[in-house]
């Protein structure tokens, strides 16, 4: 199977209809392992899963200069999205940092570490409350006019920042945690994409490998596994919501798949119902899982399958937030 390409937002980007999320290849989920990492990016070109998302921020550094070394004479092969936004000091990550001056220092930075002459889609990370939006969009496309960047995008912002934004130059997507796991953009986000011809790309699709029906409670990963301090891994908070990600479970073992694969294709059916280009971007650094969720694009859930799944997970029947108070203090909403 090869995959097709989607439309991302109005400007012309076209990427293919799952990317993949290279952060766990550098951090968070287990100790990374160059050569595996690179056998999967090969083998996501072969399946036409085209569209890589990294940032300065996952090593940091790390990630970028990974798929630098592993796409060397592949370059043009695929669809690099990154992300500036972030203060980093030693290693560390301290805050935001949005100063126009700070992103054309980012943006240089990172097109030699991923040995490349441009990055077809620049997230801002994260709102930086100290810079007017206003000025982070202008910046970002005199880098596009220079030719350094082709595409815009955002990362969790709030609806209010992605119109300031989109005045100043046009936002081809918005970033955000969104699945049958989290349904914060429904209300607000989602419309708003709709009226502006903005695309969606929901990381985390997978509920943080929650929705894959293969997980264990915080306390069985090992140290420095984001899930050890995720709220939704933890206590009562898991239990229940294992029970309530059950029903997808129910509807893979049905239909003789995973229940990942579930998961994305409920994603994928999503965009036309709400007339906004979606493309999820599991992240995973083995073959065998990108093979798993490069093939959901073929599975179908009929209304009745869609709308059990909606009940299931429906808000407020997940339980805990979504990330620890300090990281919920950066979600612009």
């Amino acid at each position: 199977m090869t995959l097709k390409t989607r439309k991302l937002g109005s400007q012309g980007l076209q990427v293919s209809a799952i990317g993949l999320g290279c952060m766990g290849m550098s951090q968070s989920y287990g100790p990374a392992d160059e050569a595996e990492s690179t056998a999967t990016l090969h083998r996501a070109i072969e399946l036409g899963c085209t569209f890589l998302d990294t940032a300065e921020v996952y090593g940091p550094y790390t990630n970028e200069a990974l798929l630098g070394r592993a796409l060397k004479g592949k370059r043009d092969q695929v669809t690099i999205a990154t992300k500036f936004g972030f203060r980093i000091e030693n290693g560390k990550q301290f805050g935001t940092d949005s100063r126009p001056e700070h992103i054309s220092e980012v943006v240089e930075a990172s097109l030699g570490r991923l040995a490349t002459d441009h990055i077809d889609l620049l997230y801002q990370h994260r709102v930086d409350p100290a810079v007017p939006m206003e000025d982070v969009a202008g910046a970002v496309g005199e880098l596009i006019a220079q030719g350094k960047v082709r595409f815009f995008g955002l990362s969790e912002a709030g609806a209010a920042n992605i119109r300031r934004a989109h005045a100043v130059h046009p936002v081809s997507a918005v970033q955000s945690e969104y699945s049958l796991w989290e349904r914060n953009l429904e209300p607000e986000i989602i419309p708003l994409l709709k009226q502006l011809g903005i695309g969606l790309v929901p990381f985390s699709p997978l509920g943080r490998g929650f929705l894959t029906g293969e997980v264990k409670r915080a306390e069985d990963y090992p140290e420095g596994d984001y899930r050890r301090n995720d709220p939704r891994y933890q206590g009562e908070n898991y239990d229940a919501n294992v029970e309530a990600a059950a029903k997808v479970r129910d509807i893979a073992a049905a239909k003789g798949v995973k229940p990942g694969q579930i998961a994305l294709a409920w994603l994928l059916h999503k965009g036309p119902g709400f007339g906004v280009d979606i493309v999820p971007i599991p992240g995973t650094k083995r073959i065998s899982y990108l093979e798993e969720n490069v093939a959901a694009v073929a599975i179908k859930l009929d209304a009745a399958e869609m709308a059990a799944l909606d009940d299931a997970l429906a808000p407020g029947k997940i339980s805990g937030p979504r990330y620890t108070e300090r990281g919920m203090a950066m979600v612009d909403r």
